[in-house]
């Protein structure tokens, strides 16, 4: 029997190395850093999304769909797998999503074109924030807008002045993801004890191909 095998032929090393994967994602999950995603449309906008949220850490996503929009099936491509390394939260309505931030601290700010709406560059992603963003068409829906703490917009310089839902999303998450690198928070496993026994005990659950 090969030194890498156990007695039922099973690769020693591989699951070793999956567990080392696991720890080494989730000591840089940040518990304090969350998206919201209102009556996104695309499956393929939806996936794009939660694929920069991985890639930068985060631990939950809130999808909330109302009004009678129905939460699209996430595309079927190598993005739609980053959606198992995160808690997908669904809300049907505004109230109970925005209470079930606010019960954590986080601050919530909505992607609306508004006077009062400050600069991404101007938000402190070294506090709990949770960040809004809504339908491909339409926007953030005008409740969602006044029930937030706050409306931020990215700066551009160009005649449109749109972003793409996935783009937007990508160029929000990548700052956050500067200033908490800066702050230290990826140095060290942001997670309580509890937290993070629970969400490793999940994620080995999860079927992976390495």
């Amino acid at each position: 029997m090969s030194a890498s095998q156990n007695s039922k032929g099973l690769n020693i090393f591989k699951s070793e190395d999956r567990v080392n994967k696991i720890r080494s994602a989730l000591d840089k999950r940040q518990p304090d850093f969350s998206l919201v995603l209102e009556n996104i449309n695309d499956p393929h906008n939806l996936s794009a999304v939660l694929r920069s949220c991985d890639a930068v850490g985060i631990l939950e996503v809130c999808l909330l769909y109302h009004s009678g929009q129905k939460i699209p099936r996430i595309s079927a491509t190598s993005s739609a797998t980053a959606s198992k390394w995160m808690y997908i939260r669904k809300f049907d309505n505004i109230q109970s999503c925005y209470d079930y931030l606010h019960s954590s601290g986080k601050k919530i700010l909505t992607t609306q074109l508004s006077k009062d709406a400050k600069s991404l560059y101007e938000i402190d992603f070294t506090e709990p924030v949770a960040l809004v963003f809504g339908n491909e068409h339409s926007g953030v829906s005008e409740e969602a807008w006044k029930q937030s703490d706050g409306n931020f917009i990215i700066p551009q310089v160009g005649m449109t002045q749109s972003l793409n839902i996935s783009v937007a999303a990508a160029v929000s998450v990548f700052e956050a993801f500067r200033q908490k690198s800066a702050a230290g928070h990826y140095s060290e496993s942001r997670l309580s004890a509890e937290a993070y026994k629970q969400v490793f005990e999940d994620w080995q659950l999860i079927k992976y191909r390495q």
